[in-house]
């Protein structure tokens, strides 16, 4: 099985914790080198962040449960990089 390179996540979350806890929880998990909380929405009890985690051998359960364990909720799973490298995407005409 490929080892999953990169996760990008569509989250709910309250305000806390916050963002900046949230992300170093995340970045002390096993086969995470790289962590970017960014926040799209927020409302009264909510926060709706864009989370991108990096690394080699991401564990998917590890990063689900800590993001549960928060309080939070994964709407998304929005983008997948998986081998043994990171393939960018590449636009073409029909993206434009």
């Amino acid at each position: 099985m490929g080892e999953i390179k990169r996760l990008v996540l569509d989250v709910l979350k309250p305000h806390n914790p916050s963002l900046l806890e949230l992300a170093e929880r995340l970045s002390s998990l096993s086969g995470v080198i790289g962590v970017n909380c960014s926040l799209d929405e927020v409302d009264q009890a909510t926060e709706s962040i864009k989370i991108t985690i990096e690394g080699n051998n991401i564990d998917f359960g590890k990063i689900k449960k800590t993001i549960t364990d928060c309080g939070a909720v994964i709407h998304s799973i929005d983008s997948v990089s998986s081998g043994k490298k990171i393939v960018e995407e590449v636009e073409t005409p029909q993206d434009r």
